[in-house]
């Protein structure tokens, strides 16, 4: 494609075929529209789901493919009709950049599950109108800037540090949008099913809506990280695998956040639920499960419910709460170099990074 007036070039990181190879790749943003802003990225943060779709595991793309959905940036440009945002402000985006904005599950502000025709409009990956998407396909976060309708985008609190705060445009509300939905109150003892990126956001937003936690885990190892998350006696550790530790929780919690994303067994979880409690699915298993039936919930009225992401109106409210309670991601920040972010994606595979990483865009990706 050749450059044009309304297009503006960038510069990104991007997947090079299904093996996940990064390679710098120019590609080329809309010129902003009446009600866009533009976004300078400053970081973006590094999720399974970036690593799942840039290797062709979750269905075929085109290549090359800029992935990255945890965005954080400083506007440089604002259209004539933008009201929510100056030049200046620091603003974030999500998983989406658009959804039909007719369907009932968007007017009721449940974008992330349009029914509409196509669904959202991911922020990576997603075959689209080439006049709004040049190239007809949406490129993430992996890259210097952004265009995003402002309906579309996040108001980053002053307060929030940036690099730490950036997962939780996905990893935060993965966690957020359940516990609000499925009723979760302070004073509720919530489980949580795996510390990794999503567990440990999990553990820190439950404390600050004032949970008692367990921590279930199949490595005894993660046991001093998992309580120093919380004050003490806040937070109780299980390895999975106990029997008998397992057994010493039985209906103990209120809710249980399950976070793994490979097949593990459920009735030993349902297990620890109180009368009424809730099982929460956010792990993108893809084999189904097969341990349970309708005899392990009826008796005590227990639920297995699911969720994905959260609406805009619900990220923000997101952000907002932890700003105010000081709740962030552990991170380790790595520089936008093509060999970095491979190695940062096997690590991750690996289960070897506490708990996200996130790249720095905006001081290390050059020409």
């Amino acid at each position: 494609m050749s450059e044009e007036k309304n297009l503006v070039p960038t510069l990104g990181l991007a997947a090079s075929d299904t093996t996940g190879k990064m390679i710098k790749h120019k590609f080329f943003r809309r010129a902003i529209g009446a009600n866009d802003i533009h976004i300078q990225i400053s970081y973006s943060g590094i999720c399974h789901s970036d690593i799942h779709t840039g290797k062709g595991e979750w269905g075929p793309k085109e290549y090359p493919l800029v992935v990255g959905h945890e965005i954080i940036g400083n506007v440089v440009a604002v259209g004539s009709s933008v009201s929510k945002f100056k030049v200046g402000d620091v603003a974030g985006v999500g998983c989406f950049l658009d959804s039909c904005r007719s369907c009932t599950e968007c007017k009721e502000g449940d974008e992330q599950y349009c029914t509409g025709p196509g669904g959202f409009t991911g922020t990576y990956g997603s075959k689209r109108d080439e006049s709004l998407h040049p190239g007809g396909q949406t490129h993430g976060g992996y890259s210097k800037d952004i265009v995003i309708d402002e309906n579309y985008a996040l108001s980053v609190p002053a307060n929030l540090n940036c690099p730490a705060g950036t997962p939780l445009l996905c990893a935060g509300i993965t966690c957020y949008s359940p516990f609000v939905h499925y009723g979760l109150k302070k004073g509720m003892t919530l489980g949580v099913v795996g510390l990794g990126g999503l567990g440990h956001m999990a553990v820190k937003i439950g404390l600050a809506m004032g949970c008692n936690i367990v921590v279930f885990s199949t490595s005894p190892g993660k046991e001093p990280e998992a309580k120093a998350m919380g004050p003490e006696g806040a937070v109780k550790f299980v390895v999975s695998k106990d029997e008998g530790q397992m057994k010493a929780q039985a209906k103990s919690c209120n809710m249980i956040y399950d976070s793994v994303s490979a097949k593990h067994p459920l009735k030993p979880y349902l297990n620890c639920l109180r009368s009424s409690g809730t099982l929460i699915m956010v792990g993108g298993v893809p084999d189904k499960f097969s341990d349970i039936g309708s005899f392990d919930l009826l008796p005590r009225r227990l639920k297995v419910g699911g969720s994905c992401i959260g609406g805009i109106r619900e990220t923000q409210e997101m952000l907002d709460f932890c700003s105010k309670h000081n709740v962030t991601c552990d991170v380790e920040v790595i520089k936008a170099e093509p060999e970095l972010v491979d190695k940062a994606w096997d690590r991750a595979v690996k289960g070897d990074v506490k708990f996200r990483f996130v790249i720095d865009t905006a001081a290390t990706l050059k020409e």
